[in-house]
């Protein structure tokens, strides 16, 4: 099982997290509602289905974690103009304040990483997951189906 693909996955990403998760959980974050600023900083209005993909964030958690963040004063959302039925969000700018806080601790982390583990082997690293994810059907395929629940 230490071998199996998904496996070492879940272990790399918790390994890596340990690195993040003091600073979002220092303000006050999961590290879901952190994707959530994170995927938001690049963007303006997004609705919640981009947003979902985005994240990678299933479209049903993220209708229960927006909120949360809504009430909080990170994020803002509105009924889009042409159909009712859409909503989009955007980061406030407490939100994005709060984000670029993250962000500098992130890139200090960023820098540690490329030291511990070589410039190069973080960069290939990075070219073999993009192969893996668009072999596996690109960004499309990392948003659990709403049938796999």
């Amino acid at each position: 099982m230490s071998r199996a693909l998904p496996m070492q996955l879940l272990r790399a990403r918790e390994a890596v997290m340990r690195r993040f998760r003091p600073r979002l959980r220092a303000m006050g974050l999961t590290d879901q509602q952190g994707r959530i600023m994170r995927a938001l900083a690049e963007t303006e209005w997004v609705d919640m289905m981009e947003l979902a993909g985005r994240s990678c964030i299933h479209p049903a958690s993220l209708s229960r974690i927006v909120p949360r963040l809504v009430e909080r004063g990170f994020l803002k959302r509105r009924q889009d103009a042409k159909d009712a039925r859409r909503v989009t969000v955007a980061l406030t700018a407490k939100g994005r304040t709060t984000l670029w806080s993250v962000w500098l601790e992130s890139e200090r982390i960023y820098r540690e990483l490329a030291d511990e583990l070589g410039a190069s082997n973080l960069k290939e690293l990075h070219r073999c997951l993009d192969m893996l994810i668009e072999s596996l059907g690109g960004v499309d395929a990392t948003v659990p189906d709403l049938n796999e629940i």
